[in-house]
């Protein structure tokens, strides 16, 4: 669980590299919003964005008024310059992760931004002490494996939907020249 001041320091760098990009934020979807740092960190910083906060908890729905979706079973109507993602897809079964992943690039037009920890997390970055340990943990080749399909990573866990229009230069992401889809 990340601090409000910490996801406010993330979503300002995140919101200033896709301005970098030319790729302005007018929507956003926060998904699994729990206390709902991001839609709020917009809603105050830039009241001029269009902000839709879900949860699959009923309890965090009512508390933060979020809408309930499951985001392994929902897709929006339509797509959001950004969504964010943190600390969902590790609750979900293989399958129901491979769906969510769909749903995820299916809701983004522009900016995905993902925070799951990986097998390599778990043994050498989470603090086991303060993080739930009852999740599938999955390889970061397993995700990259599925976000690769839609996405091009771009590194800090934000990833930039193909066809977007965003013109990265080739360090600004990790494919390989040969592997870029353009």
């Amino acid at each position: 669980m990340h601090s409000k001041t910490e996801v406010a320091n993330l979503a300002s760098a995140v919101h200033a590299l896709l301005a970098w990009w030319q790729a302005p934020v007018r929507s956003m979807l926060e998904v699994g919003a729990g206390r709902g740092h991001w839609s709020s960190w917009y809603r105050k910083t830039h009241p001029q964005v269009k902000v839709v906060s879900i949860d699959i908890s009923a309890h965090a729905c009512a508390e933060y008024g979020h809408e309930q979706r499951d985001i392994s079973q929902w897709r929006p109507r339509y797509p959001f310059d950004l969504v964010t993602c943190v600390g969902v897809l590790q609750y979900l079964d293989d399958t129901a992760a491979a769906r969510a992943i769909k749903n995820l690039a299916a809701a983004t037009r522009t900016a995905l931004y993902l925070e799951v920890p990986t097998h390599f997390d778990m043994a050498h970055v989470v603090e086991r002490k303060s993080t739930d340990l009852d999740v599938y943990v999955r390889s970061g080749v397993w995700y990259r494996k599925h976000l690769a399909k839609h996405f091009d990573e771009t590194g800090a866990g934000l990833w930039i939907r193909r066809g977007s229009g965003v013109m990265l230069y080739e360090l600004e992401h990790h494919a390989k020249p040969r592997d870029r889809r353009r």
